[in-house]
C-alpha cells in the first residue's frame, strides 16, 4: 500500500504534466483548457491509485484486476472528449484537443501507477506534437470546405457561367441547392465549395459578381 508521500507525488506530477498539456489548450483559446486538462489528468492518476489500491486490500482475498478499472477509464473519456468537437458550418473543430484529453488520462493512469518514464516522456512527445506540429501544419497544403450563397437574375445559362467561374478558380463544387424566389426570373444558390488556397475565398466572391445577373455573394 502506498504511504501518503507516494501519493501526495504522484498527483503532484499528475498536475504539472497535464497542467503542461493543458496550458498549451488554454493559449489557443481551446474548450478544454489548462483547468480541465489538470483535471483529467489528476482524476485519472486518483482512480489508478485507488484501482492499486483495491487490490493490495483484498489480495488474497478476492481476484482484483487493477487494470480494469483505469480501462474503463480511457473509454468514458472519450465522452468529455466528444464535448469538445464542435461542427463549425462544413468544418469540424476540437479534434485534437478531444485527443489531448485522451491522452492526457493516460498519462494520469501511467503516473497512478508508478510508470514514471513513460509519463514523461509522453508528456514530452504529446508537447512537440501539439506546438512544433502546429506550426508544421501551417505549410501543409490543405483543402477549406465553405458555404456559399449566391442570389442571381437570370436562367440556366447564368447558373452554367456561374459554375464554370468556379471551376476556373479550382474550386470543386460538392453541392449544390437551387432555389426559385417568387420572381421566376430570380434564384438563390447554396454551394459546398471545397479549395486549397484560403486567398481564393476573394477571388471568388470578386469573380462572381462581375458575372452580369449576380446580385449578391456571401460566405457563410
Amino acid at each position: 500500500m502506498l504511504d501518503v508521500y507516494q501519493i501526495a507525488s504522484r498527483l503532484m506530477i499528475a498536475t504539472v504534466l497535464s497542467g503542461i498539456i493543458g496550458y498549451e489548450r488554454e493559449i489557443h483559446g481551446r474548450a478544454a483548457g489548462l483547468r480541465t486538462t489538470i483535471l483529467v489528468g489528476v482524476g485519472s492518476c486518483l482512480i489508478m491509485l485507488t484501482s492499486m489500491n483495491l487490490h493490495s486490500i483484498y489480495q488474497g482475498i478476492a481476484s482484483v484486476d487493477p487494470s480494469r478499472i483505469p480501462a474503463q477509464v480511457i473509454s468514458g473519456i472519450g465522452f468529455l472528449g466528444a464535448g469538445t468537437i464542435l461542427r463549425f458550418h462544413a468544418s469540424v473543430r476540437g479534434l485534437t484537443t478531444a485527443a489531448g484529453l485522451w491522452a492526457v488520462a493516460g498519462i494520469g493512469i501511467a503516473i497512478g501507477s508508478g510508470f514514471y518514464p513513460a509519463a514523461f516522456l509522453a508528456t514530452g512527445f504529446i508537447f512537440i506534437v501539439l506546438v512544433v506540429l502546429s506550426h508544421f501544419e501551417r505549410i501543409i497544403p490543405r483543402s477549406t470546405e465553405r458555404i456559399l450563397n449566391i442570389e442571381a437574375v437570370g436562367g440556366i445559362d447564368l447558373l452554367s457561367e456561374i459554375t464554370k467561374t468556379i471551376d476556373a478558380l479550382e474550386a470543386e463544387i460538392k453541392n449544390i441547392d437551387i432555389k426559385h424566389t417568387a420572381n421566376s426570373e430570380s434564384f438563390n444558390v447554396s454551394m459546398h465549395l471545397q479549395f486549397f488556397a484560403v486567398k481564393i475565398n476573394n477571388q471568388i466572391t470578386t469573380s462572381l459578381l462581375r458575372i452580369k445577373g449576380v446580385t449578391s455573394v456571401k460566405w457563410v
